[in-house]
């Protein structure tokens, strides 16, 4: 059926990719199925009463915070992120290196109005969370997708295929990339491979976006360095998040890169939505000034510890172990799983009619092709006792696949 808008759609709307998650929430909210597709956190891990005395600052700093802000952030909240970051970044920022985003995801849409042109690469891990690279295709990037192993990206693919499309006459401006317990893999890159990876991108002149969100919720193992901190020439952007620390609803992230990138992206960013609201950054600012921040990240931290176990425990019951691999994530929110001779499609849909749900493996490819035999799982938003009995479902549905 046509409409009004039909002859005045710019040349994007026809390549316009929806979110898979998104249009089959509708399946997934059905009362009675057991969830494990959205990558959402427990709300009974949400810091309210804390949060709430937060809001103090709206009594006492009222007149400030509910006017309009400055485009590159709120300034007490970017002090206290540069001394709480310096670990992680090696060194204390300056303000002018850092921006406060509307959530991490906004990093990438500033950074691709930044860099990319209509057909320019994009280096990508495959899988990929499907959130960024959607917004990317948007964008109009193509992507050159590099494989992983259980050690995340196969970086040392990259100067081969960097190469050839060089060759084509065709640009690679950036690679993104999710370091620490990636998203849908549950991986997380190793030290060798992330110095690689900053070789490479100084040697064939690339920027990189090191997308983090997950980094601060790690269970156990070594904390390995940002590619951030590992990078002398200012080439990589770092982009955190509030989201799996605090809360997804605050809609506050932040990035850290060199003054000139940085500066071009506030710049468009100030067309985009003119500051990330000063609201929400001075209620995230008071959080972190009392200290709730550093005292409640543990209490996250052993609340995910206890469902990633719960799922670890319960696939291990429940699904055919000669049919499945997985990596057991160190931190995060997921589950990657590899199946032999079990189409991800077909098993979601006998899964579904069995009151459980997952992600099909195929969402997360950027270029379409893959997937057809995996699945993402995310074990932080059911109780372990739903997990328990989702993933005798699953296996169950697995089992009556493979017979």
């Amino acid at each position: 059926m046509s409409s009004f808008f039909d002859g005045l759609y710019s040349g994007r709307v026809a390549d316009l990719r929806p979110s898979p998650i998104r249009e089959m929430l509708h399946l997934v909210r059905r009362p009675g199925v057991i969830s494990f597709a959205g990558g959402m956190p427990d709300p009974e891990a949400f810091p309210v009463d804390l949060f709430y005395e937060a809001a103090g600052i709206l009594k006492s700093q009222g007149k400030d915070v509910l006017q309009y802000g400055t485009t590159e952030g709120y300034g007490p909240l970017k002090d206290f992120l540069i001394h709480w970051t310096a670990p992680r970044m090696g060194r204390k920022l300056e303000h002018d290196e850092m921006l406060i985003t509307a959530g991490s995801s906004q990093v990438s849409d500033l950074l691709c109005w930044a860099l990319i042109d209509q057909d320019d690469l994009i280096l990508i891990e495959e899988p990929s969370f499907l959130g960024v690279f959607l917004n990317m295709h948007n964008h109009g990037a193509k992507f050159l997708t590099v494989p992983c192993d259980d050690e995340g990206m196969m970086v040392d693919l990259i100067p081969e295929k960097v190469e050839r499309a060089q060759k084509e006459g065709k640009k690679v401006k950036l690679c993104y990339t999710i370091a620490n317990f990636h998203n849908p893999l549950g991986t997380t890159l190793s030290l060798e491979r992330r110095k690689k990876l900053i070789e490479y991108a100084h040697r064939y002149g690339f920027a990189i976006m090191e997308d983090d969100p997950y980094g601060y919720v790690r269970f156990e193992g070594e904390h390995l360095p940002t590619l951030f901190s590992l990078d002398d020439r200012g080439v990589v952007v770092y982009a955190g998040s509030f989201s799996k620390i605090l809360a997804p609803g605050t809609r506050v992230g932040w990035c850290c890169g060199s003054r000139e990138i940085i500066r071009k992206m506030a710049i468009f960013k100030q067309g985009v939505d003119v500051c990330t609201s000063l609201v929400a950054q001075a209620l995230v600012y008071e959080y972190c000034r009392l200290g709730h921040l550093d005292s409640f990240l543990p209490k996250i931290i052993e609340h995910y510890k206890k469902k990633r176990d719960a799922m670890e425990d319960a696939m291990r019951e429940h699904l055919p172990l000669d049919l499945v691999h997985w990596v057991k994530p160190e931190g995060g929110y997921f589950y990657w799983v590899k199946m032999k001779g079990i189409n991800s499609d077909e098993l979601f849909k006998r899964a579904v009619d069995n009151q459980v749900a997952f992600v099909p493996g195929k969402a997360f490819y950027p270029n379409r092709d893959g997937g057809e035999n995996e699945l993402r799982l995310c074990y932080t938003f059911a109780s372990p006792e739903q997990t328990q009995e989702g993933m005798k479902r699953l296996g169950e549905a697995m089992k009556g696949m493979a017979g």
